[in-house]
């Protein structure tokens, strides 16, 4: 797998940007260790699914993207693949929950993608977006269970590890913001093979943490809620069935946080940072800030920006 992520990193080369590793004293004051912020947030369409994304379109033959592609997401997701279809001329129908916040739904259909609403309490997503595939004759491109998808988003780790070893970081947890566990499992390849001492672990919102739950019964769990939180980046009803065995072999014990600590962590990492990043984005800054087990150096990946304004001034009106 290794091979397929160095392979993604060729064809992302000059499309997708290389974030910065951020860190800021201040931040390392008042959390008693250094952090160090792998800036995803800064990626196109303000997150990391870009990476993905792109990978998983140009793997297509020439005839396969004039049909065009398929995804479902509840929102990064989408505008990753809508953005990289755009780029290479794929036509691209997305299909997300109706309480997606506008924000994303706006910025998918303005990368030209078409929008197709769910239900997400009654309505199955998988079964949809399956179903239009089929109707359509499209390429399903799925958020995280897609081999094509982790070895794009594999991509942050070679980053993370060149970036560390640059500053000097030899040993540490890499926190990662985690839903179904594409960017998770392929960061933790990345680093099994660049970085061994650095050791990827999953952070989820709390009454969502379905990954640390299978990552510590040796079983894939299912959340009991599918909605409800402000992580909605970050919400799936369980862990892939490609992602969990990478998880379970590379990674560390998972992290859960409260919705409050992912608001204080955004307002932090705006005033420390000079960064936006949005409720499920910030939850890996959020265990690195307030649920330290030791005073090692930390990476925590700000997997993504896109907020509304309103839910961003909460933050900061609370916070800030």
């Amino acid at each position: 797998m290794i091979e397929d992520i160095k392979a993604a990193a060729q064809r992302l080369q000059g499309h997708a940007v290389r974030t910065p590793l951020l860190n800021s004293a201040l931040l390392d004051d008042e959390a008693g260790r250094r952090i160090f912020v792998k800036a995803e947030c800064l990626q196109k369409t303000g997150s990391f699914k870009y990476r993905g994304a792109r990978n998983a379109v140009s793997t297509l033959s020439e005839d396969a993207r004039v049909q065009g592609v398929i995804a479902f997401s509840s929102g990064n997701h989408a505008q990753g693949v809508a953005l990289a279809a755009a780029e290479m001329g794929a036509p691209a129908v997305i299909v997300m929950p109706e309480d997606a916040p506008k924000l994303k739904i706006d910025n998918t259909r303005a990368l030209g993608a078409e929008v197709v609403l769910y239900d997400r309490e009654n309505e199955d997503r998988d079964a949809l977006g399956a179903a239009l595939a089929e109707e359509r004759g499209r390429n399903l491109i799925k958020p995280f269970d897609d081999l094509r998808v982790i070895a794009g988003q594999g991509t942050t780790g070679l980053e993370i590890a060149e970036q560390a070893a640059e500053a000097g970081v030899s040993a540490a947890d890499v926190l990662v913001c985690c839903g179904g566990g594409g960017l998770t499992s392929g960061i933790a390849l990345a680093l099994a093979e660049a970085a061994p001492d650095l050791k990827a672990r999953p952070v989820e919102p709390e009454g969502f943490d379905d990954v640390a739950r299978s990552l510590e019964t040796g079983t894939i769990q299912i959340n009991n809620r599918k909605s409800g939180s402000i992580c909605d980046a970050i919400i799936t009803p369980s862990p892939g069935n490609l992602t969990f065995p990478i998880m379970s072999k590379h990674c560390g014990p998972g992290i859960a946080v409260s919705e409050d600590d992912a608001l204080r962590a955004m307002a932090m990492a705006f005033t420390r940072l000079k960064v936006v990043i949005e409720p499920g984005g910030a939850v890996a800054l959020a265990a690195a800030l307030f649920h330290r087990d030791d005073e090692d150096d930390v990476i925590a990946v700000a997997s993504g920006g896109n907020v509304d304004a309103a839910l961003f001034k909460t933050a900061l009106d609370r916070f800030g």
